[in-house]
């Protein structure tokens, strides 16, 4: 402070350093604008939490984003899923929303080249019976994106299981409702089979993993691999070739392609309700900023799937190891086939529904969002105080049970 300085060499000393601050400064503020004008790829992670607040302005509901610090690897576990040089602290990108006094808490997981803005639809809805906390998983959205240096299924899964666990104790969380969607679904459900202690339901939205090699499509999907077009193409994934390197390829001209992709998925080709003109542009814009980042989580695909998204270690495998009620929700036009799910039905020994939403497809949340908060609260009946106006014990309307 100005009154601790005792003699003009201090003072001069200060004068330098402050010069050398500011002209730092001047440098980083100059440096900023090069994303937007110059860079070959304009993003960075600061475009993604900025873009991730401008989607989030739809929602009314008020809410707090941070950044959980979850440190620089899992004590004790024999496989550090950051492998860094360095013991640098890694975060994850966590937004709460308030709720009522004693609402239970659902913690909201997003899927494979997704983030948790995806869900902007349902936080308003979901915020008014829980206690709603939606995270990017490590290596995706305004989460770290440490260097990706798994090499098997089982590090793979660690690296997302660990850092899941690692954030759930930062956050001092226990007894919560788990909804993951589609890859999301997968990390949640391997959480719940390693840690069943903590989630009182699992939610598993379109979930991938729960079909095999035995699966009727598994016999098709080969016989293409073994074409040239279905030999490159599996090539190409056995080389960890994500989409997301061809927008990080496109450069300048990435932008347009996920504009193209996002109108064209909820838009014109949209299964349930379109986006809005608003709510089209900034999910776009954010769904590019995600997704042209650096590449980290997404490089889990083939280590976590084979060619045409079959799971190495599928979850069928531990339906008989499950300790957690379960509820299923499937769009009727979800690619995901609910028949894996009822074949794991079979074996569960804890109680298992599998509800199915119409007018929605994979995005099921998006794309028929009343169905989609109708099926979760449905799901999660026996944690709420009951509603005067629905009988949650029956099946809402226009959903249908398995």
């Amino acid at each position: 402070m100005a009154e601790e300085i005792r003699n003009s060499e201090m003072g001069s000393a200060a004068a330098a350093t402050a010069t050398a601050t500011a002209t730092a400064t001047a440098t980083a503020k100059s440096s900023s604008l090069w994303p937007s004008v110059l860079r070959w790829i304009p993003t960075s992670t600061d475009h993604i939490i900025a873009a991730e607040k401008r989607l989030l302005s739809l929602v009314k509901t008020p809410h707090v984003q941070e950044k959980v610090d979850i440190g620089s690897g899992p004590p004790g576990s024999k496989i550090r899923w950051f492998r860094s040089k360095s013991n640098e602290s890694r975060f994850i990108n966590t937004v709460t929303f308030d709720a009522k006094e004693g609402s239970p808490t659902l913690v909201m997981v997003h899927g494979y080249g997704a983030s948790q803005g995806f869900f902007f639809r349902n936080f308003d809805a979901l915020a008014q019976r829980f206690r709603v906390i939606a995270i990017d998983q490590l290596g995706w959205g305004g989460s770290s994106r440490p260097d990706f240096t798994c090499k098997s299924t089982e590090e793979t899964e660690t690296w997302f299981i660990d850092s899941f666990e690692e954030w759930r104790k930062a956050k001092n969380l226990s007894n919560f409702i788990l909804l993951g969607h589609s890859f999301g679904g997968y990390v949640a459900a391997k959480y719940a089979l390693k840690h069943p202690e903590h989630v009182q339901h699992l939610i598993l939205v379109g979930p991938a993993g729960f079909s095999s090699d035995s699966d009727p499509k598994y016999e098709t999907l080969t016989q293409f691999r073994a074409t040239w077009k279905g030999a490159i193409l599996n090539h190409l994934w056995e080389s960890n070739f994500t989409p997301m390197k061809i927008v990080r390829g496109l450069g300048p001209w990435g932008p347009n392609i996920v504009r193209r992709y996002t109108s064209a998925r909820f838009g014109t080709y949209a299964t349930g309700d379109t986006l809005t003109e608003d709510e089209s542009r900034l999910l776009t814009d954010y769904v590019y900023h995600t997704l042209a980042a650096k590449g980290s989580g997404e490089l889990c695909l083939k280590y976590i799937f084979s060619f045409g998204a079959f799971a190495r270690t599928p979850l069928l495998n531990s339906a008989s190891e499950w300790k957690v009620p379960t509820t299923f929700i499937y769009g009727f036009q979800d690619w995901m086939s609910y028949e894996g799910a009822m074949e794991a039905r079979k074996q569960m020994k804890v109680p298992c529904e599998i509800v199915r939403v119409p007018q929605a497809g994979h995005f099921v949340f998006i794309d028929n969002s009343n169905g989609f908060h109708s099926a979760v609260l449905h799901a999660c009946r026996k944690f709420l105080s009951p509603d005067p106006d629905s009988d949650f014990d029956s099946l809402p309307d226009g959903l249908t049970s398995v």
